[in-house]
């Protein structure tokens, strides 16, 4: 059976442009740090990194933003920034993404730092990573801001993305007020989940964790070829949708109706960062654009094979997505 098809692809990316998402979640600033090592340090058995480069990318659930925004949908991103610099990088990121189709409404505060993540890289590889955050859940005041800028930022959208990386901003009261709005809206929700509110998201269109942190968060062995197992872990999270990604074997989505694999289309891995955030992105966009649900998950698929054949954090853009999928060629189909 044909799942997606060069037309419909299509017809699925010119809807886009006239689409607005809503993304709820943690922001992160990403630096890379790039150079080359000749030697060792006489201080200690590590390598001298000798910096020729450094760059930034938007990450987290600014990331998602700009996935959405690459496909010509428009964006309304809630999340906090601290009173530093790594905050003022990312507004200014935001401001100069192409079309202004990003809408930030971003909550500071003075009491914590913008999460950032710097990566040293050496050979096309990752020498270190050294991490500046405060993970802890938000305080009151900053839930609330949050809510106010949610049920915002939901009101006109046609989806709604919850990417939650456990940095605070997911608090149960923003997940609520999140999932509340969408379905009022009647719009689809795809929630990106990671271990501390696993089962806050209660009622969600789609919910997408990958193979280890369902695992952790059931506390058991996956079974991902046993369909009634399956099913039983879709009840538990509560959604309407599992869908599970599981790295280089592809995805598994488990409906009310049945089970259909997906198999991975990455011809290259470079780097795995920031594919999550794509899968979620193109998930809740083509949900939007009128997909079904194993359209969409292929579609996510696809993007997910491009951005993992890319140095660090990347966009997908919809030419990308047309050279995976030529025409004539039949996609994926879940055998």
């Amino acid at each position: 059976m044909e799942r997606l098809t060069r037309a419909r692809l299509e017809e699925i990316l010119e809807r886009c442009g006239g689409l607005r998402v809503a993304v709820v979640g943690d922001l992160m600033l990403d630096v890379y740090l790039t150079g080359a090592v000749s030697r060792i340090s006489p201080e200690a058995p590590v390598p001298v990194v000798h910096v020729s480069e450094e760059r930034t990318a938007l990450g987290g659930a600014a990331n998602v933003a700009a996935n959405v925004a690459a496909l010509g949908a428009r964006c309304a991103l809630v999340g906090l920034v601290g009173a530093d610099e790594a905050g003022w990088r990312i507004r200014k990121s935001l401001e100069e993404m192409e079309g202004g189709r990003i809408e930030p409404r971003l909550v500071e505060t003075a009491s914590r730092p913008t999460t950032t993540k710097t990566r040293v890289v050496a050979r096309h590889q990752q020498v270190v990573r050294f991490d500046r955050e405060e993970d802890d859940d938000v305080p009151d005041e900053c839930a609330a801001a949050l809510m106010e800028a949610v049920r915002a930022a939901v009101e006109g959208a046609d989806a709604l993305v919850l990417e939650d990386y456990n940095k605070g901003v997911l608090v149960p009261a923003v997940i609520r007020t999140a999932l509340n709005a969408a379905e009022d809206a009647g719009i689809p929700s795809v929630v990106d989940p990671k271990f501390r509110h696993f089962f806050e998201y209660a009622g969600a269109t789609v919910f997408k964790p990958n193979a280890v942190e369902l695992s952790a968060a059931l506390g058991m062995p996956l079974r991902v070829g046993d369909d009634a197992w399956l099913e039983e872990a879709r009840q538990r999270v509560a959604a309407r949708h599992l869908l599970l990604t599981l790295g280089e074997d592809g995805m598994a989505l488990r409906s009310e109706d049945g089970t259909f694999r997906i198999p991975t289309v990455a011809r290259e891995v470079y780097d795995v960062s920031g594919a999550g955030d794509t899968v979620t992105a193109f998930l809740a966009v083509a949900l939007a654009a009128g997909a079904t649900m194993e359209e969409a998950a292929v579609l996510a698929n696809l993007a997910a094979g491009i951005e993992v054949a890319k140095p660090g954090v990347a966009v997908v853009t919809p030419d990308e997505l047309r050279a995976m999928l030529p025409d004539g060629r039949r996609s994926q189909d879940g055998a």
